[in-house]
């Protein structure tokens, strides 16, 4: 299936490893130009190369998100450097489980701020566009509880109704806005990688919880992100994709 994506200009937020690096891949393997921005310098650099080699104009910078001015001038740059904005991926969280203040203010900082603030700066650019398109991504976290309270929880919680009052308020501005949000998703350096080695019995029970008995991949998200964001799904917006192979027990209405 052409997803129309040739030629297109996307922005990827934490785009250099698991889902981020993913999506910002396949987006270049449909034909998409595009800019990505990360901590590390040498892991953005390789990612710009990789991105590069399907042809299409890739670019990246360092970048702290929680930064709110350089964060908004890193979307202006990002932008500029390829030539306009269809796409705008927030991929960024700050992974927060402890139940202390600054793990708190931390992840609101990230999860919240850096992708409201993104993804503001970013809307008139997607405007210009005539067919632009936002992607949250968010997390099973924000729909069903599962342990002790943590911050990542309620801070991805607190982006569905963000997400669906944009798109209600854009729909006529011919930009969408949608979420997609993963369960259990396993790479190399990832949070269950780090899980399997450091806390296996805690792994081992939520593999457990799942019916298809196994993790889901940074792939099988990013093709769900990617048809998004692109033509394709043009009468799609205002939706919470969950890919968790059917782990949450909730019955959304």
């Amino acid at each position: 299936m052409d997803l129309g994506l040739k030629g297109k200009k996307a922005i990827v937020t934490g785009g250099t490893r698991g889902i981020g690096r993913a999506i910002a891949e396949l987006l270049a393997e449909e034909g998409a130009d595009v800019a990505l921005c990360a901590r590390n310098r040498e892991q953005i650099d390789e990612t710009v190369k990789t991105l590069g080699r399907h042809g299409v104009k890739a670019w990246g910078s360092p970048l702290d998100v929680a930064d709110s001015a350089a964060l908004r001038g890193w979307v202006a740059e990002a932008a500029g450097a390829l030539g306009g904005l269809d796409i705008f991926v927030a991929n960024v969280s700050a992974l927060a489980v402890a139940a202390d203040e600054a793990s708190w203010r931390k992840s609101f900082d990230i999860d919240v701020m850096a992708t409201v603030i993104g993804i503001e700066t970013a809307l008139p650019l997607l405007e210009k566009s005539g067919a632009g398109a936002v992607v949250i991504i968010g997390s099973v976290a924000a729909v069903e509880v599962v342990g002790p309270t943590r911050p990542y929880n309620a801070v991805k919680a607190a982006l569905v109704p963000y997400m669906k009052s944009t798109a209600r308020n854009y729909a006529g501005k011919n930009v969408r806005v949608n979420m997609v949000s993963p369960g259990t998703i396993y790479f190399k350096g990832g949070v269950w990688d780090v899980r399997e080695q450091q806390q296996p019995e805690l792994f081992k029970a939520a593999l457990a919880r799942n019916p298809m008995r196994r993790m889901g991949k940074p792939e099988e998200v990013a093709d769900a992100v990617v048809y998004l964001a692109s033509p394709r799904a043009s009468f799609v917006t205002g939706a919470n994709l969950i890919i968790d192979g059917a782990a949450t027990q909730r019955v959304p209405n």
